[in-house]
This record gives C-alpha cells, structure tokens and sequence, in this order.
C-alpha cells in the first residue's frame, strides 16, 4: 500500500482556513460590525435626556459654531466641478437677518437643538422632514458628533419659544451623519439627522407636520434658511430666518452661500427651496453649517447630493 505524505504545508493552510472559518462564524454568531455613522442611545440616556432639559438649561446652553480661519479653509477638499450655474434673479425681498413673523408651517417643524458636548450644554438647530418612520430630523453633521465625540442627551424642541416647549421635548433613539463627517469632519458633507422617539403615544411629524426634501437639486437659487441663533446679537429665544438668492462657494467648498448674519446656535436649521411665505413650506436642501471669520455676514450651507440622500434613506428606515 503506498503511503501518502502531508507536507508541513499542506497543514499549515489547513490550519489557516479552519482558524479562518472559525473567526468567520464567531464574528457572525456576534453580530455585523457596529456602524460608525450612527449612534443609538441607551434606554437610561433617552429617558433621562427630557426632564435633563429644563427651561433654565435650554435658555444657557452654549451655541455650538462653526468658523472657518482662512488656514482652516484652505485645508478643505478641492471643490467638485458641476452643478446647475443658472443665474436666478434675486428675491422680492431679501432679508440677512431677522424674526420670522410670517407663520405658516415652519414655526412648527423648525425648532432648537440641545445636547451636551464634552460635559458641556450645548444648542443647534433641526427641522423636521417627510419620512417612513414620521420620526426624522435633518440638522448638521456637527450637531451629532464633532471633535471626535457624539453628543449625548439629545432632544429636539420644535417650536421652541424662550424656554417653552409648546410641541414638546423629542428624545433621540438615534444619532447619524454621513461617512465624511464621521472619518475626517469634511465640512462639505456636514449633515446630521436624528430619529426621535415617540412623545403621549404620538410620532413626532403627526405633532409637528413635516416639510419636503429634495437632493441633487442644483445651485443659485432663492432660498430661505432658518434658525435659532444664540450667540449674539440674538439670544436664542426666537425663530429667525434670512433670504435672498443663493449662489455656489467660490472659495473653498462645494456649499451653498447665502448672505446672512444668523450666528452659533442656528447650525443644523434648514434651507427651503421653493418656500411659499404664504404657508410656511418648501423643499429642504441644506443646512446652516458654517460661515468664514473673514466674510462676516455669510452663511454656507452643504449641497444635499447623494451622500446626503443616503444618510435620510439610513434614518427614516430606523
């Protein structure tokens, strides 16, 4: 009978693809791979986060801000080439600056954003959009993670009128941003949403209503943004907004530009395209994300393409 030799080899590889299969089968018997772009908040935290928030701590709460030096902006990514450069002509009325007494749908589904960052309490903006779980506010990026660090104790407070929560305080489930803010903070792709938990048995767009949203819907056009700006010369009591015709970073982004003095505080409040006055509604496209130290007066908001359909489709399935 001829003897067959297994060489040294032939074993060690055997070795290998059982070790692998193994580590294959423990890692699936574990779970898949906790997802870097999203935080999902204890129980305990979400609980917690609404009787946490007070009106004395909602009204202290530092506004959280984002200002460009020029080192800073030159370290950005080359801007993509593209996008709709149709001139529009500027709106009827443009405004840089001030309350919004026009009513309509907004004043309910804009609100204040408040969290703590690194032990601290701090405040953004949000608003409330159209999804499957009726659950979903977009703010920015930086309004769920930033320097490396998610916040903690999120809420959102619709309507937020000095300190009163007329709609209610919303509790966080879950935290997103998109990959590019989660690996490097890419000022570009600085765009956050939240899935928030039932308030009395109800979800929050059945409270709130909810305003559209669109992607990939080109540059220049006239826009409204809103916010709740904190720093001064406002004080975070009251809705402000800004209007007028928007235009395409020039200098180191891919962002929208918008002349307005809205300051910390007011990141993550919306922008509307196609807004009506009339009824407070329109399409968000963007959010107030940052504004350049050396162009004081202008808000830069990031161009909602695919990315940023991405992050909505991952929060409204949550």
């Amino acid at each position: 009978m001829r003897r067959h030799r297994i060489t040294t080899g032939i074993l060690l590889t055997v070795g290998a693809l059982l070790t692998g299969a193994l580590s294959t089968t423990a890692a699936t018997a574990a779970g898949p791979a906790p997802d870097p772009t999203v935080r999902t908040a204890p129980a305990a935290e979400q609980q917690r986060a609404t009787a946490f928030w007070t009106a004395e701590r909602m009204r202290s709460a530092a506004p959280l801000d984002l200002r460009l030096t020029p080192r800073a902006a030159k370290q950005l990514r080359t801007p993509r080439p593209g996008g709709d450069t149709t001139t529009v002509a500027p709106t009827a009325f443009p405004q840089a600056g001030g309350p919004w007494t026009g009513g309509g749908a907004v004043v309910k589904t804009s609100g204040r954003v408040f969290f703590t960052f690194q032990g601290r309490t701090a405040s953004c903006s949000g608003n409330a959009v159209t999804s499957q779980n009726a659950s979903t506010v977009i703010t920015a990026g930086h309004c769920v993670k930033y320097q490396g660090s998610w916040h903690t104790n999120w809420v959102f407070v619709p309507g937020y009128d000095n300190g009163q929560a007329p709609y209610g305080q919303w509790a966080a489930t879950k935290t997103l941003t998109t990959p590019q803010w989660e690996a490097s903070e890419d000022i570009n792709h600085d765009i956050g949403a939240a899935v928030v938990a039932p308030l009395n048995g109800q979800k929050l767009t059945a409270v709130t209503g909810a305003q559209g949203i669109q992607f990939n819907g080109g540059y220049n056009k006239p826009m409204y943004a809103f916010g709740f700006p904190a720093a001064s010369p406002y004080d975070g009591s009251k809705l402000i907004h800004c209007s007028g015709n928007s235009s395409k970073d020039f200098l180191f982004s891919q962002d929208h530009s918008l002349a307005c003095n809205m300051t910390g505080g007011s990141s993550g409040g919306p922008w509307f395209t196609g807004f009506s006055e009339a009824t407070g509604t329109g399409l968000q496209v963007s959010v107030n994300s940052f504004g350049y130290t050396f162009l004081p007066n202008r808000m830069f908001g990031p161009y909602f393409g695919n990315e940023a359909k991405a992050l909505y489709d991952k929060a409204q399935v949550s």
